[in-house]
């Protein structure tokens, strides 16, 4: 008895292992990648992220198999999209990175936000239309948001590049 128990239990819990995920809730913001446009290197960057969606995140992270955080995932794309070496932290980048206003924007340049109460604390790859990827701590995983976010809205500080033109 006690076995047939413990067999039904364990059916339970691994039926709920193979479940589908809840869906994140649809708000205002649409993140359809439909109207992304990129050229040169941006282009060439843009891909490269977009192949690393949904890889998970990890503090200090520096590959896609171990998981990435902000700045090891631009660091990985930039290192292996177009030969670029960009080390450090968020900071760090946005102090080498050229400034960029926020209304010329182009994909593959990188967009900085104050999410931890201090400065360039966050780092992610503008891709066009408004949106960016990034490795953000919140759902664990690679993903596109936003920059009419009312989250990241509130927090953005900067914008930086360092492709050519």
């Amino acid at each position: 008895m006690k076995r047939a128990l413990c067999l039904i239990v364990c059916a339970t819990l691994l039926a709920g292992c193979g479940s589908t995920p809840p869906k994140r809730k649809a708000g205002p913001t649409n993140l359809s990648l439909a109207r992304i446009e990129a050229t040169g290197s941006g282009r060439e960057v843009v891909m490269y992220a977009l192949g690393l969606l949904d890889v998970g995140y990890r503090f200090g992270g520096k590959n896609p198999e171990a998981g990435l955080d902000c700045s090891g995932m631009v660091s990985f794309i930039f290192r292996n999209a177009i030969g670029l070496r960009l080390q450090g932290s968020a900071a760090d980048m946005a102090r080498l990175g050229r400034p960029v206003e926020p209304d010329r924007l182009k994909a593959g340049d990188l967009v900085f936000f104050n999410t931890l109460g201090r400065a360039f604390s966050h780092v992610g790859i503008y891709i066009g239309d408004d949106k960016f990827i990034h490795a953000p701590t919140s759902n664990g995983r690679i993903r596109v948001d936003s920059l009419k976010q009312t989250y990241y809205a509130k927090r953005f500080e900067a914008a930086r590049t360092f492709l050519e033109g």
